[in-house]
């Protein structure tokens, strides 16, 4: 019944101008910046030396989530734009905020941003090498989907763009500037999830109308999906006995993603031709913006109550 009310989304065609793109790119270059300021080299060495709980969360991410994602739009048999949307979802690296999160839920900080660093930099080829498996793979077994023909090059450009050069500069500003860096930390965290907000409006505002008449349709989508990212990275590691300080940090570094890069990704018309009918896509993307957040908060709060037990 769900599956078949999507259909609806794929003849959105959806109003985006390119000062609106701009605006995006900036923004999450700018997130990305705040991200590299907490980077630190020390824990990679740390994790170096103890590599198997980072080891378990890149699996958790790049490909523990894709192939729960697959096997779950494979079940419900989407429309293909959302189906492709929830697939470029699992693509990405982790969310900009997880470290945020990860602290408030008594996780492991280090791991959390050592996570995030490496997830990030990882995506450059992991997001284009995700997407176009994946979702090829998907398109075989769905009888009323085109082939997906899209440039990995084009879009490993764009995502170095986005996300590696903010993180190159970001690393180079605290290691030459750590005083400076130690104070506008926070505020940039704040302000972070505060433009990512806005960056999410900024995605939909020419588009509202049909957000708030199609939300009904993938409100429950994204919740499963989220779902499903933060238990699979939670019993993952659970599983490979981890500390329970790592399980809670790998659960939420599964399960918030960077659906911002999703959304820049979407409106790219040198990788998604503007032609192409992408209204699903864009919703679960901008939906998991939202969501990620109230689930990633909530989740937190719930585990900042009880201290890990081991």
């Amino acid at each position: 019944m769900i599956a078949e009310s999507l259909k609806v989304l794929d003849s959105i065609t959806l109003n985006f101008s390119q000062g609106g793109l701009l605006f995006m790119n900036i923004t999450l270059a700018f997130i990305m910046f705040g991200v590299a300021l907490e980077i630190d080299l020390e824990s990679f060495k740390k994790i170096i030396n103890k590599p198997k709980s980072a080891i378990v969360g890149v699996i958790s991410q790049f490909f523990l989530l894709p192939i729960v994602t697959f096997l779950f739009v494979t079940i419900l048999q989407p429309s293909p734009a959302v189906a492709l949307g929830m697939i470029l979802v699992a693509a990405c690296p982790g969310g900009n905020i997880s470290n945020f999160v990860s602290s408030l839920g008594k996780g492991n900080i280090a791991l959390s941003v050592s996570l995030t660093a490496i997830a990030t930099l990882a995506a450059i080829f992991m997001t284009p090498f995700n997407f176009a498996f994946w979702g090829k793979l998907y398109a075989k077994s769905h009888p009323l989907l085109r082939p997906i023909e899209i440039d990995p090059i084009q879009m490993f450009q764009t995502v170095f763009i986005l996300l590696g050069i903010p993180l190159i500069f970001g690393m180079i500003f605290s290691r030459k500037f750590p005083e400076t860096t130690k104070k506008i930390l926070k505020p940039i965290k704040i302000f972070s999830i505060l433009i990512f907000m806005g960056f999410v409006v900024v995605a939909l505002a020419s588009n509202f109308s049909y957000f708030l008449r199609y939300i009904h349709l993938i409100v429950i989508i994204v919740f499963i999906q989220n779902g499903l990212g933060l238990l699979s990275g939670y019993y993952f590691s659970k599983v490979l006995k981890l500390p329970e300080i790592d399980q809670r940090t790998i659960s939420i570094e599964t399960g918030i993603q960077n659906s911002g890069l999703a959304l820049v990704l979407i409106f790219n018309p040198k990788i998604f031709p503007s032609d192409l009918q992408l209204g699903g896509m864009a919703f679960i993307a901008a939906w998991w913006g939202i969501w990620h957040i109230i689930s990633g908060l909530g989740l937190a709060y719930y585990w900042h109550k009880r201290p890990p037990i081991n």
